[in-house]
């Protein structure tokens, strides 16, 4: 089973990406996806960024897929992931699903992230028809909804989970990051970059209901599915996701555990905290 690391999900620097990426290019890491996948406006790395740091990765003998946008909302942004989709060397991660079709009218073979809604055996056939080659469950969905989407699908494509980072939950015209700071979306001065890993959003009572990024809302606390690694081979999942957290050496942690645990290590990672793990289990996602 591979080990993937998911696109940053945050605004950092070009020098703070380029850093980020090079520290990580001997790790074990097996897949990165690259590209800004949730603002159009956030712009530290064009497209050709983008692509030479691509290379650099395929140099090291990793496999890089480069992520699309995943809220569209003007001709600009449709304009921007049809670029995406026609780069002729990476294969594309297709959030929207004017990605897929983008990338069907060109007969390209693609990934869908977790944004992608994959809820039954039928729409995964559907899309492997598009040449669909990786699925990521989303993430609202478990163990017994993977198992059963599996069953139902007759062409039962590579499947990768997330297991470990904020949750993706919901993307919203709104910037409410922005909205914080009392700013117009259209004004936002890039707020967002002031928050390396989100903004935490918390209850009168204190408890961390979400993390807002932007247009994103995330969940409050992370996903931690480190002791479930082991069993994933036997859903028929192919790659795990980790998604990256700005500190360097804690990112190096979190891949070195997952990295044990999939060799079927018992590993115990940030012990005493509490995570999100409840979707995985069947459970309401914050427990």
């Amino acid at each position: 089973m591979r080990l993937s690391l998911g696109p940053i999900l945050y605004f950092w620097s070009k020098e703070d990406i380029g850093s980020f990426y090079r520290e990580l290019a001997e790790s074990p890491i097996d897949i990165f996806y690259l590209g800004e996948t949730i603002c159009s406006k956030r712009r530290s790395m064009s497209l050709d960024d983008w692509i030479e740091l691509a290379r650099e990765l395929t140099a090291h003998g990793k496999e890089v897929v480069l992520s699309s946008l995943t809220l569209l909302e003007s001709e600009s942004e449709l304009t921007g992931v049809r670029h995406l989709c026609e780069n002729s060397e990476f294969t594309v991660e297709a959030n929207d699903m004017s990605a897929v079709q983008i990338l069907n009218e060109h007969q390209l073979p693609f990934v869908t992230g977790p944004s992608v809604n994959i809820y039954n055996g039928k729409t995964l056939d559907f899309l492997c028809a598009k040449q669909l080659t990786r699925w990521v469950l989303p993430v609202e969905l478990g163990k017994q909804e993977l198992i059963d989407i599996m069953e139902d699908s007759a062409v039962k494509p590579e499947a990768e989970v997330f297991v470990y980072g904020y949750l993706p939950l919901a993307y919203s015209a709104r910037c409410f990051t922005a909205r914080a700071h009392n700013l117009p979306k259209d004004d936002c001065q890039y707020v967002c970059q002031n928050y390396p890993i989100g903004l935490p959003l918390r209850s009168q009572e204190e408890q961390t209901l979400f993390n807002i990024n932007g247009i994103q809302t995330q969940s409050g606390e992370r996903i931690n599915l480190v002791e479930e690694v082991a069993g994933m081979p036997g859903l028929g999942v192919g790659v795990t996701r980790l998604s990256p957290v700005a500190e360097i050496n804690e990112m190096k942690s979190v891949i070195a555990a997952f990295d044990r645990a999939r060799d079927g290590e018992t590993v115990l990672l940030d012990e005493g905290q509490s995570f999100c793990n409840g979707y995985w289990f069947g459970n309401p996602g914050m427990l």
